[in-house]
């Protein structure tokens, strides 16, 4: 009995190891045959070489400046045992005196482990013309290894920076969502360098090897080339972008300067930074100094800046009342310089008003008056559904990152913001672009260009992106009625700049007429017990209206959009029509604007 029970065991005992040998020479043949495979082949990635950014005339905006990089051998250290490192430490430093050891030295202790076997970055930029004379004698050593490793560079410093972006490290974050960036380093942080960064960046290639257990190559199975170089061409011309920098001198603002079309060729937010500083890393105290700046140089005010947009939204606001069946382009109403509603009086800015005054007067003059009593017949649901339709309240698609949308209110947005109920005072000041209303000046000079051809253009600052020209389709977003009444607006906004009463009338001095509107956005209320507006020269700096300026040109033959808009600069026109005036002649001097051909008798 004893006997057969042993026998029952050991026949147990080998069907169990014959069926595991079966299962693993077998069923796991295909499992284990991927894992010699990948011990065995290995893959090396090589970074490509990010593409430029060229202006309209091949002009270059970022290039990259030839280096290299260097690392060092792992294991260099253990534990508090330095001798190695230190040697290799004096050896660098005996060939290049420039470089840092103490930074050296901590970049590599903080990737040196037990675990890591690949050479560890130490320096990651060091000019072409440095290293070459001693290439050849450091590659000879066995613990140091060069690359090549280019560097950006942006020629023009801080002239467009927040058109242009700039490139720095990656972070974790960054690495996790694009593993990419492991290898490449270094990617878009702002403006077009962040937007067209998966273009720019390329594509790494791949070489994969067969090695033997002691990882030495036997052959190469075969490789993928990189994609890289794919350059960017923009709309800008940096010609003119540098002008418009020196126009706009030491104020704090913004400008745009656009074809009809929607195509950027200069814009800027002021007061700029150098991009060159954030390529390798800046200082803490620097970093410190841009965000705690009054002037907020590192917020991009063309796209993130949010300004109420003032008289500036008279135009498509006239637009809207026009053809809402309650007021057409013959309505008028007697301004006298302020309008009383309840227990507050809404006034003009003209203290003695503007008498009679319709739809034309009230754009070429600014009547305040006529838009307040206008607003009360045409109500606040149509103002803001018309002006988020004109391409406020909403982003206009321009190909930067984190656009902001501003604010159009509405009986709909305060009741989800605050909880609040809605009142007739706040659809008088929204009319004449106060209270809540907030605008980026981009959004302005689109709607603009609106105002010039009647379709909704979208900004692009590309031109070209590889081969592929890029030109986003603009916006029908006019009712038949708003184009059929478009030309009264046109010709008060040419009123604005060209007529004895014109708003800029005084300070526009171009070589050939353009149309327009000025705005004095106020940012600090006038006490109703106040009966003479102070000037504003005369007021604290932060306190005085931003001014704005925005137009199109020639004005019968529209072309260019010009909008500037001076932070706490006071009136709109007399802070900004010299600036205007000085870029539409330059647009002259560089060839871009076409005389229009002789009409026909």
């Amino acid at each position: 009995m004893k006997i057969k029970i042993l026998l029952t065991f050991f026949i147990i005992v080998w069907i169990g190891l014959v069926v595991r040998v079966f299962h693993l020479s077998i069923q796991f043949n295909e499992y284990y045959e991927g894992l010699s495979e990948n011990n065995s082949i290995k893959s090396e990635l090589s970074a490509p070489v990010r593409g430029e950014i060229l202006d309209r005339n091949n002009e270059p905006i970022a290039i990259n400046e030839l280096g290299f990089k260097i690392a060092f051998a792992p294991h260099l250290t253990k534990g508090k045992d330095t001798k190695l490192l230190d040697k290799e430490i004096d050896y660098l430093l005996s060939m290049i005196p420039t470089l840092d050891p103490k930074k050296i030295a901590k970049t590599y202790k903080q990737q040196d482990s037990y675990y890591n076997h690949a050479f560890i970055d130490v320096v990651d930029f060091v000019p072409h013309e440095t290293v070459i004379p001693i290439y050849a004698l450091m590659n000879l050593r066995d613990t140091i290894k060069i690359s090549p490793s280019p560097k950006r560079l942006y020629p023009y410093g801080m002239v467009g920076s927040h058109l242009i972006g700039y490139v720095a490290k990656a972070n974790q974050k960054e690495i996790d969502a694009d593993p990419s960036l492991k290898l490449l380093g270094h990617v878009g942080k702002n403006g077009i360098e962040k937007y067209y960064n998966r273009y720019l960046q390329g594509v790494a290639g791949e070489r994969r090897i067969k090695v033997n257990a002691h990882n030495v190559e036997i052959e190469e199975i075969g490789r993928s080339a990189t994609q890289e170089n794919r350059n960017l061409v923009l709309n800008i011309d940096m010609n003119l972008q540098n002008f418009i920098t020196q126009a706009f001198e030491t104020r704090v603002g913004a400008i745009v300067v656009m074809d009809i079309h929607g195509a950027v060729y200069a814009a800027g937010s002021y007061p700029e930074y150098d991009l060159n500083a954030f390529v390798s890393g800046i200082s803490s105290s620097e970093w410190n100094a841009l965000m705690l700046s009054v002037d907020a140089p590192f917020t991009n005010k063309l796209i993130n800046g949010l300004y109420p947009p003032g008289s500036t939204i008279k135009t498509g606001m006239g637009l809207i009342y026009t053809t809402s069946g309650m007021l057409d382009e013959h309505s008028s109403v007697s301004c006298s310089g302020s309008m009383k509603l309840g227990n507050r009086s809404f006034r003009c800015w003209k203290n003695h008003g503007h008498g009679s005054t319709d739809l034309s007067k009230a754009i070429t003059q600014s009547c305040d008056d006529y838009f307040y009593k206008g607003s009360l017949q045409v109500g606040i649901e149509r103002m803001s559904k018309g002006m988020i339709r004109m391409g406020l309240g909403k982003k206009s698609g321009v190909d930067l990152p984190n656009e902001f949308i501003g604010t159009v209110p509405s009986r709909a947005w305060k009741r989800e913001k605050f909880n609040k109920p809605w009142y007739q005072g706040e659809t008088l000041n929204t009319s004449i672009g106060q209270g809540d209303f907030l605008v980026t000046p981009m959004q302005i000079a689109q709607q603009t260009a609106l105002m010039a051809t009647g379709v909704l253009p979208i900004p692009h600052i590309a031109k070209t992106i590889g081969n592929n020209p890029y030109l986003p389709k603009p916006l029908d977003v006019l009712t038949p009625q708003e184009k059929q009444r478009l030309p009264i607006v046109q010709k008060a906004m040419r009123g604005v700049c060209n007529d004895p009463g014109g708003t800029a009338k005084a300070y526009v001095y171009t070589r050939f007429p353009i149309a327009g509107k000025t705005g004095t956005a106020q940012t600090t209320g006038i006490a109703q017990n106040v009966k003479q507006r102070q000037n504003e020269h005369s007021m604290d700096y932060f306190s005085r209206s931003h001014a704005w300026f925005t137009t199109y040109g020639p004005a019968d033959n529209p072309q260019f959009i010009v909008t500037v808009m001076v932070e706490h600069g006071g009136h709109g026109g007399e802070a900004t029509g010299g600036i205007v005036s000085s870029i539409y002649n330059k647009l002259d001097d560089l060839g871009y604007i076409k005389k229009a051909p002789p009409q026909e008798q």
